[in-house]
């Protein structure tokens, strides 16, 4: 419709009785709110709130912030955090109260690192080419630039705070008081030293604690393979989807509650039916539980079997290893243990066990009176064959840790099942989907691996004879929840959670600050307050220098 009469040339607004207004007919905010908030620094707005505040005595109101990591600039999950926090730092503020808001910020960790690698590497020098001082100074600049960056995004958002007396990690005095709660920890008995296996990165080269992982699903091989019974014709059959840990196997669990039987293969199908030689032979006999017998004969495209009889784990003298034969690396007793996370759910009813890619592993073996000393450690720290192992196996990766395919699996899977193969010892392969824990930083899978890590444990008693998991719990139960199901979620957090995982193979963070004796142990010995502040000011000036 057209906006003027034809026939006259009038503008049809001329002939109404519109009421006028200075206000603009757009918006025009993105020229507005810069002013907005210039204006705001001028009238010192959040200044004037506080003394407001403290001249009516107003009771205050304390919205803890839980800091972003200062690492590239905002975006709407951070975004969206931080408004949602200035409104209810607003609302209190018009309820009446005195309610300040201080920012922060997250400056250590991988992403801030991981960062600095990539300037290094795009100058040509990896990390192992620059000295710990001059990488450390590195993180430190980055970590204030990309504070600044966050901080104008932030202020954009037109988010009232404390931006010129944030709180940062980084800042002496914050790592300072991290390293006296840390002497604290060691002095009250928490803290623990062990080769346990852990998370760890290939490709970041640095242990992981639950936090840093996220879980996605991803296709990997699972392969049958057969233990042979020492003195006897059978073979105890295990199930896994890591190929990668046989070669660092060092027992077989089982569970004394699960029902297991001999059988005979009568009958395979043949290479014409399947397109491919079948592993299984005719005449083999193997040692599984009986509820999984049927599952584990299809897998091995078995069309006969029979079963021979009852079999008792327990009365097994030990097994050979799958690749026995192959170097005398591999010619070790494999014994049996009995273990309580042993199943008839899926596999065979066996678990093969390597202590140090496992923690169900390496606890039955600890349990069965092992020592850790004695757990095999054949895989590095980019996630390869050490040279420990035979000249087949040695510098294979597990997971590609650089290029393009970086996170994809390496050449150790299925080397291991040709080896398998070749000696006669792998009864089925195949491929299943599985939910596993990546880095939330490469996104890249990470591997379980045996270290020496530094952890605090959750339930060993402190000074007042309360584990830390008690006091947690006591804390949740007294905390009121909106909404009320967030209490549920965070009890089955704490109550499930192993013990925290402090160590880092890293450069950019706190230092572990702590005394150790000739085995490696922490020195625990009680400090007095003064001989404590002491220490404290000692550490205080080594990590400024």
């Amino acid at each position: 419709m057209a906006d003027t009469d034809t026939k006259t040339g009038s503008d049809y607004k001329d002939t109404l009785f519109l009421p006028t207004t200075e206000f603009p007919m757009r918006g025009g905010l993105p020229k507005a709110e810069p002013k907005w908030i210039e204006r705001w620094d001028e009238m010192q707005l959040y200044k004037r709130m506080r003394e407001d505040a403290a001249a009516r005595g107003a009771k205050p109101y304390i919205l803890h912030d839980g800091p972003p990591y200062a690492n590239g600039p905002i975006h709407l999950g951070t975004a969206l955090n931080k408004i949602i926090k200035d409104i209810i730092v607003r609302n209190h503020q018009m309820r009446g109260f005195d309610a300040s808001y201080l920012p922060g910020w997250d400056c250590h960790g991988l992403p801030i690192e991981w960062k600095v690698e990539e300037e290094f590497r795009a100058r040509g020098r990896t990390k192992d080419d620059v000295s710990g001082a001059e990488f450390r100074k590195r993180c430190r600049e980055y970590a204030a630039e990309q504070i600044e960056v966050q901080k104008a995004g932030f202020r954009r958002c037109g988010i009232e705070g404390e931006w010129d007396n944030p709180y940062l990690t980084m800042n002496f005095e914050s790592e300072a008081v991290t390293v006296r709660e840390f002497l604290n920890v060691a002095m009250g008995g928490r803290l623990t030293r062990g080769a346990k296996p852990v998370m760890w990165s290939p490709v970041e080269r640095t242990a992981l604690a639950e936090a840093e992982v996220e879980y996605k699903d991803r296709k990997v091989p699972v392969i049958w393979v057969k233990f042979p019974v020492v003195g006897d014709e059978a073979s105890v059959i295990i199930w896994t989807t890591t190929p990668w840990t046989i070669p660092a196997n060092q027992a077989v669990s089982y569970s004394p509650t699960i029902s297991y039987g001999l059988y005979l293969v009568k009958e395979v199908m043949s290479e014409e039916e399947l397109g491919f030689a079948p592993y299984a032979k005719p005449g083999e006999k193997l040692i599984m539980a009986d509820a999984l017998a049927q599952s584990v004969m299809e897998g091995a495209k078995v069309k006969a079997f029979e079963r021979l009889g009852d079999v008792n784990p327990a009365d097994l003298a030990e097994l050979r290893h799958p690749l026995h034969g192959l170097d005398p690396f591999f010619q070790h007793p494999i014994p049996m243990f009995a273990g309580d996370h042993v199943t008839d759910d899926a596999g065979t009813g066996f678990v093969h066990t390597a202590p140090a890619h496992g923690e169900d592993d390496f606890n039955v073996w600890v349990d069965s009176g092992r020592t850790t000393q004695e757990i095999r450690q054949i895989v590095d720290a980019d996630g390869c064959y050490t040279d420990d192992v035979p000249e087949p196996l040695r510098g294979f990766d597990i997971i590609r840790t650089s290029g393009k395919k970086r996170g994809e699996p390496g050449k150790a899977n299925n080397e291991v099942m040709r080896l398998l193969a070749e000696s006669g010892n792998l009864l089925a392969r195949g491929l299943t989907t599985i939910r596993d824990a990546h880095s939330w930083r490469s996104k890249a899978p990470v591997i379980r691996r045996a270290t020496p890590q530094w952890f605090i444990s959750m339930d060993v008693p402190g000074k007042n004879e309360r584990t830390l998991r008690d006091m947690a719990m006591e804390g949740i139960e007294a905390t009121s929840f909106v909404p009320p199901t967030g209490r549920n979620r965070l009890t089955a957090m704490v109550s499930e959670r192993p013990d925290w995982l402090i160590s880092r193979q890293r450069n950019w963070g706190v230092p572990i600050t702590l005394l150790v004796n000739d085995k490696g142990e922490p020195h625990t010995a009680a400090l007095s307050e003064a001989e404590a502040d002491a220490v404290n000011q000692k550490i205080l000036a080594k990590i400024r220098a």
